[in-house]
């Protein structure tokens, strides 16, 4: 007790020159609860000097004013990598949401009316523009879309699906989870690797409101496979008076044009096959924020937007903010300007430049580095199976080991996300932004030496 009576008080230490300075930098609350804290650990455990005891003080609050959530620079080829937070913003779509997250905007207002509008009129105008759907809403993911166009339309009634197509979304979210939450009955028919549309006539009762298709966007099944037509669905469909509903995944608007690159079918073409409703992501293929898109017939989207849960999943004003410019370079041509865009399409010549120019760099600030051929990943849950060829920056320094300056990179300022291939650590330039190369190199040999 007698060695405890002489830690100093609360007070004391606020009233110190250096409690002061602390808190005419962080504010009052945060300082008064650093020192609490300290103390009571001093209370249950070893006391401190005064040096080290303020060295707690000020540590404790820069780790609680130390961002969680930071910018990285994503050098691993993975271009929608989940982890990292999938599609970055184009420029003008960052801008536009900036410009209304500091004031007021019409979110919901018509401003020709003066009455209340609706969120989804910002941009369904140009998703039927680019997709030719009839009606287009916003919803705040994938999921969500899927699970709101499964309880709006098809609960309590048989909905069929494929076998093969009962697809585990990233963070075990399952489609069969999703459709028992949305109150459907899910059918199931067919096998893993081969379902007919034959399968899905036979199914039909009349309990049945939908035949569900859903487009494999992050798994592949190869060898002995078969798997219906969106068409052959749509015109089976129309003949047994129940919907098709498409779960397309990535939501690409235009076709890749990257050379070797497959085909991924288009939100345009999965309308134009006859599905009555394609629900699809904002932030793989679209390149935009996280969002979830529905569109199709006009008297369906509407019955899903007045649908309770609508509102349990609807969008704010950044998302919608960011997506109308993001869908701004589409509808005006300019989707080259879509970062996404730019890595799937950038060209061997010009990666393999900037990754000598890297290696160059390492080199003179005495980091041994080499060039060498590999390939990127669109990830993301788009194009599973696909590569990209690119041209790898490989660190070839003996220490640190590998996994140990993984490790390093991520704790450098900017973090570094990077990969290792054949026992080595390599960076691949695609998926860097173009600003953030010098930043790049000085995080490496930071982490080297």
């Amino acid at each position: 007790m007698d060695t405890l009576s002489g830690l100093p008080s609360v007070h004391q230490l606020l009233e110190d020159d250096r409690g002061r300075r602390l808190i005419a930098e962080h504010g009052r609350p945060l300082v008064v609860f650093a020192v609490q804290r300290t103390l009571q650990q001093e209370r249950a455990g070893p006391l401190l000097d005064e040096s080290r005891r303020w060295s707690s003080i000020e540590a404790m609050v820069a780790d609680m004013r130390a961002p969680r959530l930071r910018p990285v620079i994503n050098a691993t080829g993975v271009i929608l990598h989940t982890n990292l937070g999938r599609a970055p913003l184009a420029r003008s779509a960052a801008e536009a949401a900036s410009l209304l997250a500091t004031g007021y905007s019409n979110l919901e207002l018509d401003l020709r009316s003066g009455k209340r509008g609706s969120r989804h009129d910002a941009v369904a105008h140009v998703l039927c523009q680019l997709t030719g759907a009839a009606a287009a809403a916003v919803v705040n993911n994938g999921a969500a879309a899927t699970l709101l166009m499964l309880a709006a339309l098809t609960k309590g009634r048989e909905v069929i699906v494929s076998r093969g197509e009962l697809i585990e979304i990233g963070g075990a979210f399952r489609m069969p989870d999703i459709m028992r939450l949305s109150g459907a009955k899910m059918v199931e028919v067919g096998t893993t690797n081969r379902t007919r549309a034959q399968d899905f006539a036979e199914a039909i009762t009349p309990r049945t409101a939908a035949l569900l298709s859903v487009h494999p966007s992050n798994f592949q099944v190869v060898g002995f496979t078969e798997r219906p037509e969106l068409s052959a669905l749509a015109e089976l469909a129309r003949q047994r008076n129940v919907l098709l509903l498409y779960d397309l995944g990535s939501g690409a608007l235009r076709e890749s044009r990257a050379p070797g690159l497959a085909h991924e079918p288009l939100i345009a073409e999965s309308l134009e096959a006859g599905a009555d409703v394609v629900v699809c992501s904002g932030d793989k293929l679209l390149g935009g924020p996280q969002a979830g898109l529905l569109l199709g017939r006009a008297e369906l989207v509407a019955k899903c937007l007045k649908h309770p849960l609508a509102r349990a999943v609807r969008v704010d004003k950044l998302t919608i903010a960011a997506l109308a410019a993001t869908l701004d370079l589409y509808i005006t041509g300019r989707d080259d300007q879509v970062p996404v865009w730019k890595m799937i399409r950038a060209d061997r010549e010009s990666l393999s430049a900037r990754a000598g120019r890297w290696a160059e760099g390492l080199n003179l600030a005495g980091v041994p580095a080499e060039v060498r051929s590999g390939y990127s990943a669109v990830g993301g849950g788009s194009l599973p199976g696909e590569t990209l060829p690119t041209t790898l920056v490989m660190i070839a320094a003996e220490r640190p080991r590998p996994a140990q300056l993984l490790d390093r990179l991520r704790l450098q300022s900017p973090p570094v996300i990077a990969r290792i291939e054949d026992d080595r650590v390599v960076l691949d330039p695609r998926t860097v932004l173009p600003d953030e190369d010098e930043r790049l190199l000085q995080a490496v040999i930071a982490a080297v030496r």
